[in-house]
């Protein structure tokens, strides 16, 4: 049956976007997971890939074009179906007939009108429903990672609701509108399909609970009902529930500023309320939340306050994990919910090792120039070069040595990259992510250190943007500094290749004739036998060791 596919939300403030470059015809076979079209939103052009599988009917928008998120993209269905009727029921009839397979059910009109007329009948004047965004071009459901308001609290446009997980990252989700703070339909942890109802904002006092229970009836939010003494509540919030004044700003970091500190920028279940980044920033720097001032809204730690905060240090170890050991003799379990990145990277994986046909290539690299050059690089001011970083030039430089490396398979054709973005794998808590340094090969040393580093930072705050974590042509990953000797990594889609990095060993080699101590690291690169065969991945390995070791062919 033919179904609608409408313009897609790819960005928390999209509301129009613009057809870059369509990547499939009409005619052409679709499969789950193809991708459609590039897709220009308000942030970056980001692809659109299909969650039906079929032929591409029609398209409703030509490359250049600008239309509303939600507006009719195109038509995939049965081969020579007739879809007119689609077409000729306008807005309203076209995407009803998509009511469950469409690409984005609540994008299409009566499905929308389904979860949210009821509540728009029952809705007052003031009162805006805010539903879970989605914030990602794969994210089918989200779920509140922590709430930055609470039920009483003023919002203006521009605050801070609340930070969603993803399948990506998780990502914060301002308000686009003002009012009072009503009611909230997810709790922090609770996880809720796109759409689902969030909360309700709107005219202090407003009695909310009929615009709850519409919502629900829709197939809204995921638990409303349990929620609903919390908006009969939230009719005459309570002054005394407002957030904490904003703290003062930090001057000395003493034991009484601390002191005072924890009060201000605890929530009401006793958790520090810090930005992600400033939490990642913290655990860099050894420095304890909770002897630190936060200047952000309602007392929240941000960024700076890390940054000016010189004073108290921890030295402590690290808190114990939150999974607890067995008692003896006792066989005993403890789940842990799978989180949206760690289920989106097993599809990935999935994917990976289902249709590409996988060969690996391994090098011992002679790393003792490397090691020499690096020191004296690092000897000038404000520069800071890691032996990653020295791999990762070396694969953008042979990647224009070696194109075949830097391709894609497609079933009609392989695809031949002229540009040049590296990948670069980063272990997270809850995963792997691969942040991208775009157009790796025009940068040098110093200003792929500097990205990497940023990149880093914002993969382990959650903090990667979509764009940043897209349009990556080949992958590096590094475990050598987990004292990983050599290993085989997965290969990145639709990347052709990806190399291992292993850690710098102390090993014997010979050297003009004599048996010395040498410092030794290991290259894996495991190939896509489809777009690579056997010795083109032997010369691009080989053009990287001669880079690597003779790293002043890198610094032109």
């Amino acid at each position: 049956m033919a179904q609608i596919i409408t313009m897609p939300r790819l960005s928390d403030t999209m509301t129009e976007g613009v057809v870059a470059k369509w990547l499939k015809a009409v005619g052409d076979k679709i499969e789950e997971g193809d991708i459609l079209a590039e897709i220009e939103t308000d942030k970056a052009t980001m692809e659109f890939e299909s969650f039906n599988e079929g032929y591409l009917l029609h398209i409703g928008l030509q490359e250049g074009e600008t239309a509303p998120v939600d507006s009719l993209l195109a038509i995939i269905g049965d081969e020579g179906e007739d879809f007119s009727a689609l077409l000729s029921g306008d807005a309203a009839a076209a995407p009803a007939a998509d009511a469950e397979p469409a690409t984005e059910a609540p994008a299409a009109e009566e499905p929308k009108a389904e979860v949210a007329a009821p509540a728009a009948a029952a809705i007052p004047e003031g009162i805006t429903v805010v539903t879970m965004p989605r914030l990602s071009d794969t994210m089918t459901d989200g779920t509140v990672a922590t709430w930055l308001k609470k039920v009483g609290d003023e919002v203006s446009e521009g605050d801070i609701l609340a930070e969603i997980e993803t399948d990506k990252a998780t990502m914060e989700f301002e308000s686009f509108n003002e009012g009072t703070l009503l009611y909230i339909g997810l709790e922090e942890g609770q996880t809720a399909p796109v759409d689902s109802l969030l909360a309700v904002i709107g005219d202090a006092g407003t009695d909310v609970s009929g615009v709850v229970s519409s919502f629900q009836i829709g197939g809204g939010s995921n638990e409303p009902a349990a929620e609903e003494p919390k908006a009969e509540a939230a009719a005459t919030p309570a002054p005394a529930e407002k957030a904490a004044p904003v703290a003062p700003k930090q001057a000395t970091g003493s034991t009484a500023s601390a002191t005072r500190t924890v009060s201000n920028i605890k929530s009401e279940n006793g958790r520090i309320v810090a930005s992600p980044l400033a939490k990642a920033l913290a655990e860099e720097k050894g420095i304890n939340l909770a002897k630190v001032v936060g200047t952000g809204e309602g007392g929240r730690i941000v960024k700076t306050d890390i940054e000016n905060f010189t004073d108290v240090v921890i030295s402590e170890a690290p808190a114990a994990s939150s999974v607890a050991a067995a008692p003896v003799g006792e066989v005993s379990q403890t789940e842990v919910k799978n989180s949206q990145m760690r289920k989106a990277i097993v599809r990935a994986l999935d994917n990976s090792q289902t249709t590409a046909v996988n060969f690996t290539i391994g090098m011992d690299i002679n790393m003792d120039n490397a090691i020499a050059s690096r020191k004296e690089i690092n000897s000038l001011p404000d520069t800071k070069v890691s032996f990653n970083d020295l791999v990762v030039k070396a694969c953008a430089m042979a990647l224009k040595s070696h194109p075949q490396i830097n391709t894609q398979w497609t079933d009609e054709q392989t695809i031949y990259n002229n540009h040049i973005s590296i990948g670069v794998a980063v272990a997270i808590e809850d995963g792997l992510v691969v942040p991208v340094i775009p157009f790796t090969d025009t940068k040098s040393l110093t200003q792929i250190g500097a990205e990497v580093k940023d990149l880093a930072i914002k993969a382990k705050t959650k903090k990667l943007t979509p764009a940043e974590m897209s349009g990556s042509t080949f992958t590096v990953s590094n475990l050598g500094m987990f004292g990983v000797d050599n290993f085989t990594s997965i290969i990145n889609q639709p990347n052709s290749a990806i190399l291992s990095v292993g850690g710098i060993k102390q090993k014997p080699v010979v050297k003009d004739g004599a048996i010395v101590v040498g410092n030794i690291m290991n290259l894996t690169l495991a190939c896509d036998h489809r777009t690579i065969d056997g010795a083109v991945g032997a010369a691009f390995m080989n053009t990287v060791k001669q880079y690597i070791e003779n790293p002043v062919t890198m610094l032109a």
